[in-house]
């Protein structure tokens, strides 16, 4: 084969660059590659060490009061109160019974403070709390209703209540917070000086007449009130509270008796 030949035959076969009979070391041509570097030491890490946070002040509380301290500071300042106005700002400014701390409104009293019959219940309800006023809402209605059976209303009594501030849930009241709020009830009647008084409920009866009787014992029987700032001793009927007819409404028939024989005393005034 000649050499046109021989190339024409190159092409075909799909060569098409010239390359020279000494190989060439291309690799030989490129700069030579950087030096490698030798891996540094490793530093061993350092443990860390949690610093503990700074602890986290607990938010100061006042210190309740004890029983005792609470019921000698409510005598001190029920005693001090010379009339039911100042009687008024002394149960306001009283902070040794918890209940003040989650009622709305202190419930002081309603009605004539002149009038001869006093009226006194035993804890403010919600209604009471929400209007700052005893025996408000449904119970109120019932009481005046019976008011109105023996010939009075709210301007011929006198109305307040043993506990000035509502239990959270309508709840008992524990005798720590009874005996921290009755001084302040004593002296609500010894500056009213009423000639009779009408206790409503349980709580209200057995806490002012000193006694362990329950309310269906207690209930229609005249008993003497008796109290040394009093000029004499107060004629005091014990009776079921409207909250209770309202859940017992059988129970009514005795607190009618209960009405009359009020009237009756009224009458012997």
């Amino acid at each position: 084969m000649d050499d046109l030949a021989a190339l024409r035959w190159l092409v075909e076969a799909g060569a098409d660059e010239a390359i020279g009979e000494t190989p060439l070391d291309r690799f030989a041509a490129l700069p030579p590659p950087p030096p490698i570097a030798a891996p540094a030491a490793k530093t061993p890490a350092r443990a860390v060490v949690p610093v503990p946070a700074a602890p986290v002040a607990a938010p100061t509380l006042a210190a309740p009061q004890p029983a005792a301290q609470a019921e000698l500071a409510a005598r001190t300042a029920a005693a001090a109160a010379q009339s039911l106005a100042e009687l008024r700002a002394a149960v306001a400014a009283f902070e040794g019974c918890a209940l003040k701390a989650t009622a709305t409104n202190l419930v002081f009293a309603d009605g004539n403070p002149a009038a001869p019959l006093m009226l006194m219940g035993d804890a403010p309800r919600a209604d009471d709390d929400r209007t700052g006023t005893p025996f408000s809402g449904d119970i109120g209605k019932l009481l005046d209703r019976m008011l109105a059976t023996i010939g009075l209303d709210r301007s011929s009594v006198y109305i307040a209540n043993a506990i000035p501030w509502r239990p959270s849930g309508d709840r008992q009241p524990t005798p720590a917070e009874i005996a921290a709020c009755l001084p302040f009830a004593r002296r609500h009647i010894a500056l009213a000086r009423p000639k009779l008084l009408v206790l409503f409920g349980e709580l209200a009866a057995r806490s002012l007449l000193g006694t362990s009787e329950g309310i269906i014992k207690l209930r229609g029987r005249w008993k003497s009130y008796e109290d040394p700032a009093l000029p004499a001793p107060i004629n005091v009927l014990a009776t079921y509270h409207p909250w209770y007819l309202l859940k017992q409404p059988l129970q009514k028939r005795d607190s009618w008796s209960d009405l009359l024989s009020i009237k009756q005393k009224i009458g012997e005034l």
